[in-house]
């Protein structure tokens, strides 16, 4: 009887140590949210989830990152705000989108400055410390960055010279867009991704300048037939993380989450290479027009881009400007 007793007893206090170190565990984990604005099907996305895979293994999961894809947790326009006041830790936001509180994050919008990936990768290096001192006052942190493939003109009709552009109707997302939209002839309007078949559709829009991804996942085929590849600019996201957030964690964990973002930045710029390939011949399989641009097209397009460049000189300061002369210098 008596040892009975003791025996439930120990049993007892096992499962109460066990309990506790359970509690312990749990609440040793770190759970974060993270904000991201685009679809699983997008390879930001998919690089995104891994990202968070990655982490958790590397952390032994006492750092979890649940990925809330397609704006369902914040909108596109209010996850950098959400993460520099701590509304959630971690978030991936369009660089440009910050466009109009630093020029530094306009840089890799301005048309014909970096149009193919060797040179996205250039005006990356030179400006990934200004954009990282930029974050840093506002109390956030640059994990890593991934290109979208290059940005080509969708048209209803051929492309063959600049006069083909006067005239249209172009969609525009950001302030970039809609001043090369005005150079070119063209009047901007405002459409957003998931209202591009309908604009087309009811002819609110006759054009637009985007990656061969979008062009994909809006199914341009149904109502345009060109699309001119003429590589206008690589914009890039960035996945950012609140400073404080980060301080928070263990030193062993913060070590990890740096390793694996710089995994992550590293696959991203590949599948952002095999994207735009492989969503290129998609068009191309879909019946739509794939066409290089001629030489009168690119030189008058990259005029353009001149005057656009150095309109954002004027408005940038001279960290930023300096951010521009190193790039150039490369080239």
């Amino acid at each position: 009887m008596i040892k009975s007793i003791l025996t439930n007893g120990l049993f007892q206090k096992s499962l109460i140590s066990v309990a506790m170190l359970t509690s312990i565990s749990t609440f040793a984990a770190t759970r974060w949210d993270m904000a991201t604005p685009y679809v699983d099907a997008t390879h930001h996305t998919q690089n995104v989830i891994q990202f968070a895979k990655d982490v958790k293994e590397a952390t032994d999961g006492e750092l979890e990152i649940v990925v809330h894809s397609g704006a369902s947790l914040i909108k596109h326009t209010e996850i950098a705000r959400a993460v520099r006041t701590q509304q959630v830790p971690i978030g991936e936001v369009f660089i440009g989108i910050l466009g109009n509180s630093d020029p530094i994050y306009k840089l890799d919008n301005i048309p014909f400055l970096a149009t193919n990936f060797d040179q996205a990768k250039a005006l990356y290096a030179a400006s990934k410390s200004t954009l990282e001192s930029k974050l840093d006052k506002d109390g956030m942190m640059l994990l890593y960055s991934v290109p979208w493939p290059p940005q080509g003109i969708y048209s209803k009709n051929p492309i063959n010279n600049i006069d083909d552009l006067k005239g249209g109707k172009m969609r525009a997302y950001s302030p970039t867009l809609s001043r090369l939209s005005i150079l070119l002839g063209a009047t901007p309007t405002t459409v957003q991704t998931v209202e591009i078949p309908q604009a087309f559709s009811t002819g609110i829009i006759d054009m637009m300048i985007t990656s061969p991804t979008t062009g994909v996942s809006s199914q341009s085929w149904d109502y345009l037939k060109n699309y001119t590849d003429v590589q206008a600019w690589i914009p890039k996201n960035m996945v950012i993380v609140n400073k404080r957030a980060f301080k928070r964690l263990p030193k062993e964990v913060q070590s990890a989450l740096i390793s694996m973002s710089e995994k992550a930045e590293a696959r991203g710029w590949e599948m952002a290479i095999q994207e735009n390939s492989e969503k290129t011949q998609m068009l191309a399989d879909k019946g739509i027009n794939v066409a290089k641009p001629s030489a009168q097209l690119m030189t008058s397009l990259k005029a353009v881009g001149d005057v656009m460049t150095k309109e954002w000189a004027e408005e940038a300061n001279a960290e930023d400007k300096a951010v521009l002369a190193a790039y150039q210098k490369q080239q």
